[in-house]
């Protein structure tokens, strides 16, 4: 684990009902964040700062979440303001609408999404590229949606190819790729940093 002593207090869920959430606790783990698996009820009895929704199936994740009854609690939780991470088929969940599928799951997030927007040629391909506060990072896309348009509250952090790949909605990160299958841990940084902490900073005040 790392020595980064800052993120010692800081303490994030990893829905792991399907995905790739180990990937996910491993780049935590190595920033110092305190990490655990989210797989049933009773697994939000206890204090968290942040919530990661990984890459998977969406539509696997789901079924699942209302299946285990997570579904309710962790859509209240999203819009009170718990600082929420989507990748990939997270930022699915995320989404208020997706514009190949009528169907939608948490819906928090004000952008329309495309479901596996990159034909077969580019269904998985990796790339380089700017992301707003960080600097030039890997992406890794894997039957990535696209984001196709985002409202004008939402803050657009990346694009490839002229599309939208990452935004920010007041506590919601939400990207089309997979930071955690890169060794660099600055997009996690980021949402540790200038999210989970700054909420965590807003809700000491107002207390």
């Amino acid at each position: 684990m790392s020595e980064n002593k800052t993120n010692n207090h800081i303490k994030i869920g990893v829905l792991a009902v399907q995905g790739a959430f180990a990937e996910h606790r491993q780049i935590l783990e190595k920033l110092g964040v305190e990490t655990f698996e989210i797989r049933q009820l009773r697994d939000l009895e206890q204090d968290f700062d942040g919530l990661i929704l990984p890459g998977g199936e969406s539509t696997v994740q789901g079924k699942l979440l209302h299946d285990l009854g997570l579904f309710e609690p962790l859509r209240e939780r999203i819009e009170s303001g718990l600082p929420t991470f989507g990748t990939c088929a997270g930022l699915i969940l995320l989404a208020e609408k997706l514009s190949n599928d009528g169907h939608t799951y948490f819906a928090t997030s004000p952008v329309t999404v495309e479901r596996n927007a990159y034909g077969r040629q580019l269904g998985s391909f990796f790339t380089e590229e700017n992301f707003e506060g960080i600097g030039k990072i890997p992406m890794t896309f894997i039957r990535a949606p696209l984001i196709q348009r985002a409202s004008k509250d939402v803050q657009i952090l990346a694009t490839v190819q002229n599309q939208i790949v990452a935004v920010r909605y007041k506590n919601q990160l939400a990207i089309s790729f997979h930071p955690e299958l890169n060794s660099d841990l600055r997009v996690h940084q980021y949402f540790v940093e200038e999210i989970v902490k700054v909420n965590r900073m807003q809700v000491k005040n107002v207390a």
